[in-house]
């Protein structure tokens, strides 16, 4: 199935060659035909010679309703230029030829209409070589031109044919599995409620397909399809596509809007792009300029920022960015063109390189501009480094809506730069590579573990007897959000770069040296512990004797044990105290605080505590004013 659209001067017969062609006029509006002249899009469609199917985006060639061709034109597989053989290139014809040219559509014929109104051959071929002139430089630079009369039907078959052969060339389109279809009319049917129809790309829709329309956030499902008045349960990309949606009224959608796959596409109110202005531009593109932005079926009023230059002139190419005065939904490698809105002109277009620029660049950076210069000519593997350059982090499904590459081709991509060492997925545990996989760029894994690597450093020079940093202080530093930050400290500690210990973030391998003055000083107060092991200085006592970064020190060292706020034992005291629980539980099945208390005479002050922490080891469980075994100990 494939999709062509028409181009041309106002009043060269585009409609009447589709009815020609077809035997349906695509112009449906009331005042289109009371006119003559179409004002709004048409839709037809018709078989070539094979039987195959082409459905026809016939759109208005008056200067007016230059906003409702471009809402056409684009996802079209290739396009009919009409000329009228009696007047030649005319001022709409040009703008329609260079329209196409921005919008990269390479694949079509020049239709060389009404010749049945020219009876010399002279005049024909004067037309013909002003045409190929014409074409020289732009995207339709030698195609064929086909003669034809609609009136007479003169080479209509010769067009038919001409026309199976050049789609017959044309690659399959590409399936990314993330279909979005640009809405391009809006109705309903009795019975059946709201419908859109518009030219899918990108993927597939079935019937029953929860959907989404954005910019919008309106949420409903798939009651039915159609394409060229066929009941279809699927639609592939490339095809005219009429959905009927349940779940939203019709006065909330507007042309302009996209059907998508809900969670595959966000829309975007600013864009980096590359753009051409016209050779035959009036004025040049100017920093901060209000102009009206084209890009699949919406149109826009925006300001363009120039990124490295002051001004681009007629017939100049450069990278802007495009602030969108309100939402819109893009991909990368779209196409858009611009106009200046007062007085109306098309000043140039070009193609989109990013649709979610982190910010606002400054305008002379040259790191910004030799990334976006490399985005827009690198390979995948080359957008993909770019791109976490930027983001730092990224999903393979983030990936998708990033560089446009179908999942499965991505997947496979990613996982051949996984095993090569360009990436690192943060998610190494699971097994497979799936679309949810986070993963960052091996230079930017490199810097982040050296950033890492120089904060511990720093922090034990000055801080040599703490054991580690605070998880959450270290997730501020890092600026990472709760679950990106406990990715990346898995991938730190499975790296053998920290260690993790409870709170505590600790350089791999770290260990706590005590100085010869303060092994003496810990000694002094380990005499004191032996004095009383059972009733041992508190915590209070020990953080005056040694200073809060020894006590804490030696406690990380497990050179004393810390069971409360206040109470402090050393390990072979209080490992003494449990075991005597255990032996007094078993033999008697219950123990209270003052037989703890009485067997090694101390006080409820340390008593206590060391029952609740055996609660909170699960050996003992408290029964009113009794301990008893846990069963599992």
């Amino acid at each position: 199935m494939y999709v062509i659209g028409t181009a041309g001067h106002v009043d060269h017969g585009k409609s009447t060659l589709i009815a020609a062609l077809s035997g349906i006029h695509p112009d449906r509006l009331k005042e289109e035909i009371e006119r003559e002249m179409t004002i709004d899009l048409g839709f037809a469609w018709f078989d070539l010679p094979d039987g195959k199917k082409v459905g026809v985006i016939d759109v208005p060639g008056h200067r007016d309703f230059i906003a409702n061709m471009l809402a056409g034109i684009g996802g079209i597989d290739a396009v009919l230029l009409v000329i009228a053989a009696d007047e030649g290139m005319m001022p709409q014809t040009k703008e329609h030829l260079a329209i196409l040219d921005l919008l990269g559509i390479s694949s079509g014929l020049v239709i060389l209409n009404k010749i049945d109104l020219v009876n010399e051959q002279e005049w024909i071929d004067l037309v013909e070589m002003e045409i190929q002139e014409a074409l020289v430089g732009t995207s339709l630079d030698g195609v064929p031109i086909i003669k034809v009369s609609s009136a007479t039907r003169t080479g209509l078959n010769e067009l038919k044919f001409a026309l199976q052969d050049l789609l017959e060339k044309r690659p399959p389109r590409t399936n990314l599995h993330r279909p979005r279809l640009p809405i391009d009319r809006i109705f309903t049917l009795p019975g059946f409620g709201t419908i859109v129809t518009g030219t899918l790309s990108d993927g597939d829709f079935n019937t029953g397909d929860e959907i989404e329309i954005l910019p919008g956030d309106l949420k409903g499902r798939i009651r039915g399809l159609q394409s060229y008045k066929n009941k279809v349960d699927h639609a592939s990309p490339g095809t005219r596509t009429a959905i009927n949606i349940t779940g939203i009224n019709k006065g909330r959608i507007e042309r302009g809007q996209v059907v998508i796959k809900p969670g595959t596409y966000e829309p975007t109110g600013l864009v980096d792009c590359y753009c051409q202005v016209l050779k035959g531009s009036s004025v040049s593109l100017k920093h901060n300029m209000e102009l009206v932005f084209y890009t699949g079926s919406s149109e826009v009023i925006s300001r363009i920022r120039l990124l490295g230059k002051e001004q681009l002139d007629p017939g100049e190419e450069g990278l802007i960015q495009v602030h969108l005065s309100k939402p819109a939904l893009v991909a990368k490698g779209d196409h858009f063109v611009f106009r200046r809105p007062s007085p109306p002109e098309t000043l140039g277009g070009g193609i989109i390189i990013d649709p979610h620029p982190q910010k606002l660049y400054r305008r002379f950076n040259i790191s910004v501009i030799s990334r976006l210069n490399r985005l827009l000519q690198g390979e995948p593997q080359d957008l993909i480094i770019q791109q976490l350059s930027q983001t730092f982090i990224l999903t393979v499904n983030d990936l998708v809506k990033k560089v446009n590459l179908p999942l499965p081709d991505l997947l496979i991509l990613v996982r051949e730069m996984v095993n090569s060492g360009l990436l690192i997925r943060l998610d190494h545990e699971q097994k497979d590579l799936t679309a949810i996989s986070p993963l960052i760029s091996k230079q930017s894994w490199d810097e982040l573990a050296l950033k890492v690597s120089l904060q511990f450093s720093d922090f034990y020079s000055s801080n040599p007897l703490k054991p580690g940093l605070p998880r959450e202080y270290l997730r501020k530093l890092l600026s990472f959000e709760p679950s990106r930050f406990n990715q990346v400290m898995h991938e730190l500690e499975f790296q053998q770069i920290i260690e993790q210990k409870g709170p505590l973030v600790q350089n791999y391998g770290h260990q706590i040296s005590l100085s010869t003055d303060q092994e003496r000083l810990f000694a002094s107060l380990l005499e004191k512990f032996k004095e009383t092991p059972f009733s041992p200085p508190d915590v209070k006592f020990c953080q005056e004797f040694l200073g809060e970064d020894l006590l804490e020190a030696v406690i990380f060292l497990n050179r004393l044990v810390r069971i409360s706020e206040d109470i402090v034992f050393l390990p072979g005291s209080l490992e003494k105290m449990i075991q005597a629980v255990r032996g007094h539980l078993q033999e008697h099945g219950t123990i209270t605080l003052a037989d703890l208390r009485d067997q090694f005479q101390t006080s409820r002050k340390y008593a206590l505590p060391v029952l609740e922490y055996m609660d909170t080891l699960n050996i003992t469980a408290r029964k009113g004013e009794f301990r008893v075994l846990k069963s599992n100990s």
